[in-house]
């Protein structure tokens, strides 16, 4: 039984990890976030993946921000409000039906109103 909640662990931090690299390639997809949730997998199966992660050279001092002072980079927080943005202006624009139109801009406006609220690393 065990090993079956190890795998799902795995399993699960590896899709999260793929999702990740996918976002580094494709404009506009987190790679922070999903590499947030991979490294929070990797906790609970996986711990050389989880240590790898948070030190890796690029993504891993956000992620420790994250956990340690649940901080945003101002960066990071201008360049997903930039996506979300760009998201809403495409959405309006799109042949969406009405609801998708009202709701994912309300949900949108929702993520970065709580994303503004986080504060930003300390020095």
């Amino acid at each position: 039984m065990e090993t079956v909640r190890v795998l799902c662990w795995r399993s699960l931090a590896m899709l999260f990890v793929l999702l990740g690299m996918i976002g580094v390639i494709v404009p506009g997809m987190p790679t922070v976030v999903f590499l947030l949730l991979a490294a929070w997998a990797g906790s609970h199966g996986w711990p050389q993946l989880e240590h790898w992660l948070t030190h890796h050279p690029r993504h891993g001092g956000h992620i420790r921000q994250w956990r340690e002072q649940r901080a945003i980079p101002r960066r990071a927080k201008c360049a997903a409000s930039t996506m979300m943005l760009l998201s809403i202006g495409l959405i309006s624009l799109s042949s969406a039906p009405d609801y998708v139109k009202i709701g994912v801009p309300l949900f949108l406006c929702v993520v970065l109103l709580w994303m503004w609220r986080r504060p930003e690393p300390a020095e």
